[in-house]
């Protein structure tokens, strides 16, 4: 595993963890500002790792189709990456 791969799933292991701590909140009914707090913590976290394997796929899976003669695997990897882009700035 890269070390690229080790700080996403290190993300993601932490933004588990703080799910679990808001979903306790919620059943104390904690104040709301505090558990608000602890959700964006847990959204920053899934934003890190999320542009972590978007570099991560970039610099491997998608450098190696473009650099292929295969259009139509070009073509299908600029429609994943437009994709993916999209939902994640909705």
């Amino acid at each position: 595993m890269t070390i690229q791969k080790q700080k996403t799933l290190i993300n993601f292991k932490k933004a588990q963890g703080l799910l679990s701590k808001i979903i306790k909140m919620t059943e104390e009914n904690k104040y709301c500002i505090d558990v608000m707090q602890q959700n964006l913590a847990v959204i920053g976290l899934l934003k890190s790792a999320h542009q972590m394997l978007m570099e991560g796929h970039l610099n491997t899976c998608f450098k190696k189709a473009m650099g292929t003669k295969n259009e139509k695997r070009k073509e299908e990897m600029i429609k994943e990456i437009l994709k993916v882009t999209k939902l994640a700035n909705k």
